[in-house]
């Protein structure tokens, strides 16, 4: 599959594309946030399991929400039975459950290689878990953690596209890997402004909320605010990633489902 190569612009582009999906239908995918920052909360509770199932369901989510986008894209109303509407195919459910897989094993890989040249270090700061040094351990982790972080970002890259290549073109799982990857380096400069510009939102809701606190008004008071925010601010997200396809891949391979509304068209 050829992918197209974009401005840098286009990654906040891509932003602004994502802020008039979910002005469409606000309330569709503000539930979508709100039921996948419930999911996010109940696997952080169960320990291990909890975070590798969440991890393998994420290209599951990632699809569902693809199509979810797709339908208000389409004007098309987002209704209650839509939502698992694309995982009723049974060979669509198997390559995204092989894909999860793939994602979990690549995650479980590079949090091993960034945390084992680093054992000693982590032991020692950790020592019997009697008299733990805070800085000692943040020093320890430091390292780790941004091994993790650029393993992260290969990895990331590898899987951006594929829900949206196995889901919706029936592409292998290595073929889609290898797509998506393509497609995001050929994209590297976009996508950078794209995670710059989330970074720099999200830090401004956090400084938003910690204004509020500062300015005397009740933690409480602030939570309830700021939930709701976090929300919205998370389900923009969500919608921001159509476009970051669309603009790649969509416009010059149509999915299966939309060539057959064509053709019923004419």
């Amino acid at each position: 599959m050829q992918a197209a190569t974009l401005p840098f612009r286009s990654g906040w582009l891509w932003i602004q594309e994502g802020g008039r999906i979910f002005r469409r239908q606000p309330l569709a995918m503000f539930f979508w946030g709100l039921l996948t920052s419930l999911l996010i909360t109940v696997a952080s509770v169960i320990p291990i399991l909890g975070q590798m199932a969440l991890i393998a369901a994420t290209p599951v989510l990632t699809f569902i929400t693809l199509c979810a986008c797709r339908h208000i894209s389409q004007g098309r109303q987002m209704l209650p039975g839509m939502w698992f509407e694309p995982l009723r195919d049974k060979s669509v459910r198997r390559r995204l459950f092989r894909l999860g897989l793939a994602y979990l094993a690549c995650c479980m890989l590079a949090g091993f290689i960034a945390t084992l040249p680093f054992l000693d270090q982590l032991s020692a700061a950790v020592g019997d878990g009697s008299n733990i040094d805070p800085s000692a351990l943040f020093d320890a982790m430091l390292r780790p953690l941004i091994t993790f972080a650029v393993l992260y970002v290969l990895i990331s890259a590898l899987f951006w596209h594929a829900p949206a290549l196995t889901g919706w073109h029936g592409i292998k799982l290595v073929q889609a890997l290898f797509y998506s990857m393509v497609a995001c380096w050929r994209n590297k400069w976009p996508f950078l402004l794209y995670g710059l510009s989330w970074g720099a939102i999200f830090m401004a809701v956090q400084f938003s909320g910690d204004m509020l606190m500062s300015i005397g008004l009740p933690a409480g008071l602030v939570q309830l605010v700021m939930v709701p925010v976090n929300i919205v601010v998370v389900a923009v997200l969500y919608c921001s990633f159509y476009p970051t396809y669309m603009s790649v891949f969509g416009v010059n391979y149509a999915t299966q489902q939309d060539e057959q509304e064509i053709e019923a068209g004419d």
